[in-house]
């Protein structure tokens, strides 16, 4: 994802078509089915903990305020949805780590990156009337490690029944996979289900870079979005391996000691869609080739130096909140059937937490 500037937009985008979207006619029964084993995870880990974690991305590793601006002087193209207009907003941000349970970050899985930005104007997305809020959900890849709902719910069946079990275990698998999976880097390949199943690399999680994978609408076009570091304290922390001695919560300790000290400013960028073949909607798998369309700066991200784990903080974003790619505008509407059969699962532990954690979520004002 290149950063350098340009001057004029420099592809011709491909207008969404509602024939881009193909509905199975079992997408329902999948979506359904989906949402039973991610409840059957938080069943589990609230009978652990006794305390309601999310189905997926449980684990959070910072939780920030900050602001976004708006650039000046978009073209037409990119100023779209929540990128329209300029000027400066509040937003949120929530750093975690992709399993649905709570474990030691010895295990090194894919890592998450949920943005919420605050007084976004237009009409809405169903179930999120009356807000004023544009969520983004993104992890540190460029695309789904499944192609479709189905596919992922097979891969979700079996991670669920590793919940909660043999927690040293997984620590060791999870040293075995990260030297497997260095040396399928070293090739010059990679695999999302090794990193999946704990062999990311043990790395800053303020050096990612977090995409949303799949597709969003961008106004009449449709486009993936991510989110870059470029301040120099947080480029400096990319591919940077880092050592969490014997403390389960390593992750979160060195997002505190960097955010002690240093401030952080990502670019939001958006990578269009051109072409529907090779910029596919219902094959959530594809990478987008960036030669067709490079990803180009909308918005800058800032946060200042502030606690990023504290008491406020936990009640407020930590369990007073909920992330979702359905809270938002009508014109950043999600797409594919990976995004279409995850909205019930997201409304699902939206109001598990809230009932068993006695804290209503509530969406900023």
């Amino acid at each position: 994802m290149t950063d350098q500037p340009y001057t004029s937009l420099v592809v011709t985008p491909l207008r969404f078509q509602p024939s881009f979207e193909q509905i199975p006619d079992d997408e329902a029964e999948t979506s359904k089915e989906l949402a039973e084993t991610l409840h059957g995870i938080m069943e589990k880990t609230f009978a652990d903990n006794g305390h309601a974690s999310r189905s997926v991305h449980a684990k959070a590793h910072g939780l920030l305020r900050g602001q976004i601006t708006m650039l000046d002087d978009l073209p037409t193209e990119l100023a779209q949805g929540a990128f329209a207009k300029p000027g400066t907003l509040p937003v949120f941000l929530r750093f975690s780590t992709n399993p649905g349970d709570i474990l030691d970050d010895k295990v090194s899985t894919p890592r998450g990156l949920a943005l919420k930005i605050v007084g976004v104007e237009g009409p809405r997305l169903p179930g999120s009337e009356g807000d004023i809020t544009q969520d983004f959900v993104m992890v540190n890849a460029k695309a789904f490690t499944s192609a479709t709902p189905k596919a992922f719910l097979k891969t979700l069946k079996l991670l669920a029944k590793t919940t909660d079990k043999a927690p040293g275990m997984k620590k060791a698998l999870s040293a075995v996979l990260r030297g497997v999976e260095s040396m399928v880097e070293a090739l010059g390949g990679e695999s999302g289900t090794l990193k999946d199943l704990g062999g990311h690399p043990q790395t800053h999680i303020l050096g990612e870079t977090f995409s949303t994978v799949v597709p969003i609408l961008y106004g009449p076009y449709y486009a993936k979005l991510a989110v870059v570091p470029v301040s120099p304290s947080l480029k400096a922390l990319t591919d940077l391996k880092v050592d969490l001695g014997e403390d389960p919560d390593g992750l979160r300790t060195i997002v505190a000691e960097h955010f002690q000290r240093h401030g952080g400013i990502w670019e939001v960028r958006v990578q269009l869609a051109t072409n529907i073949e090779k910029m596919p909607i219902e094959d959530a798998s594809v990478e987008w080739p960036e030669n067709l369309s490079p990803y180009l700066t909308v918005a800058r991200l800032t946060v200042d130096p502030q606690p990023s784990w504290d008491g406020e903080k936990i009640v407020q974003i930590e369990d007073g909140m909920a992330f979702s790619p359905w809270h938002g505008l009508a014109a950043h509407r999600p797409l594919g059937g990976i995004m279409r059969v995850r909205k019930p699962s997201y409304e699902m532990s939206s109001d598990f937490r809230a009932t068993h954690n006695g804290c209503p979520i509530h969406e900023p004002r």
